[in-house]
């Protein structure tokens, strides 16, 4: 149950959310805001792979 609403919400995350690395964002030069971004998405990839 879990895995599959991590899973779901990965899916959301990649439509509603940037890619930084598609746009090779420097993480020094990141906003707090792109990093927030990049940690909640981080996240919700490793919840959604255990």
């Amino acid at each position: 149950m879990k895995k599959r609403f991590f899973k779901a919400l990965s899916k959301l995350n990649k439509k509603i959310f940037p890619s930084y690395s598609k746009k090779q964002l420097d993480l020094q030069k990141a906003t707090t805001v792109q990093k927030a971004i990049i940690g909640w998405k981080l996240w919700v990839t490793k919840n959604s792979l255990d």
